[in-house]
């Protein structure tokens, strides 16, 4: 009752003079100048009605705008922090890479060329050229990454020529031909690869094949550098798992330090970029290891022993 007769006092406040003339007479009024009196007290209080109505949308528009901003805000913060930052895991993943390609150069001058692992160093080459690709397409970019990769492709070819040189001259002319003729095929086969692969995926993907159509297509899918740069690193992985007994006098400890580091950040690494590549964390976790298991006989052996 209170509230109706208040809306009422402010649609009469707002009337015009005769028409609130009017409205005080309703009583006395004739019939037709009553009508007319009720249908500008219910015009007006519709309107009064109204007018509240939308002061109050207004101030909830309002209030849901400063929580969305709030929120967004909050959003932000989150990401921001170091453990979800992909330009920090992306550095340090960079720069163990390049202290790989490093370790490869520091090689070359220091090292004698029989400390060099031809398995490795075969199997460097094909994963830096792979890794070089997928860091220029991976999102974000990360051209330093490209390349350390780049620059290590050159320092394992420098060190690939140093192992064939010095079997060479040791009278190994049998195994330096082995060697050439698996780098022969392994080349071949990727070469294969690149060209046929497009082909080859958009008829899986055509044929309608369900799961398997599904997975030709993804994004990280078996025909794309995000999947095969992993299954390279899987090969040095592999590589280290072979040699887990190799005389620790032939383990180069700048490069297993250089591997060890990277196996670690990529793990992280892996998680943050678009797309989210889970094999190469799972294998960056097995990198790690890996290396670490390496790196630790070694030091062991020349330090702590």
């Amino acid at each position: 009752m209170i509230a109706a007769t208040t809306i009422s006092r402010m649609a009469s406040s707002q009337a015009p003079k005769v028409l609130r003339l009017r409205l005080a007479n309703n009583s006395s009024a004739p019939p037709q100048v009553k009508s007319s009196n009720n249908y500008m007290k219910r015009y007006f209080t519709d309107k009064t009605t109204k007018e509240a109505t939308n002061t109050t949308a207004k101030e909830s528009s309002t209030t849901s705008s400063t929580t969305t901003a709030a929120t967004a805000t909050k959003e932000e913060t989150k990401k921001t922090t170091w453990w979800n930052n992909t330009t920090w895991w992306g550095t340090a993943g960079a720069m163990a890479g390049w202290g790989m390609s490093g370790a490869a150069i520091y090689d070359a001058l220091e090292s004698s060329p029989e400390l060099i692992s031809l398995n490795m160093t075969g199997v460097l080459l094909v994963y830096s050229s792979l890794f070089a690709r997928w860091a220029f397409v991976v999102k974000p970019q990360n051209l330093l990454l490209a390349g350390c990769h780049v620059t290590n492709v050159a320092a394992q070819m420098n060190q690939l020529r140093r192992a064939v040189e010095f079997k060479k001259e040791n009278g190994k002319d049998e195994e330096v031909d082995d060697i050439m003729k698996k780098a022969g095929a392994t080349a071949a086969a990727g070469a294969a690869c690149v060209l046929g692969g497009p082909m080859v995926q958009s008829a899986i993907v055509n044929a309608n094949l369900g799961v398997v159509s599904s997975i030709a297509a993804a994004e990280a899918g078996p025909f794309t550098v995000h999947f095969w740069a992993p299954m390279s690193k899987w090969m040095i992985s592999g590589a280290s798992f072979m040699e887990l007994d190799r005389p620790t006098e032939k383990i180069s400890l700048a490069q297993y330090s250089a591997l060890t580091l990277t196996g670690f950040f990529f793990s992280r690494y892996a998680l943050l970029v678009a797309p989210i590549n889970y094999t190469l964390c799972s294998v960056n976790i097995a990198l790690f290891g890996s290396s670490a298991w390496h790196l630790g006989r070694k030091v062991k052996a020349d330090y702590l022993s």
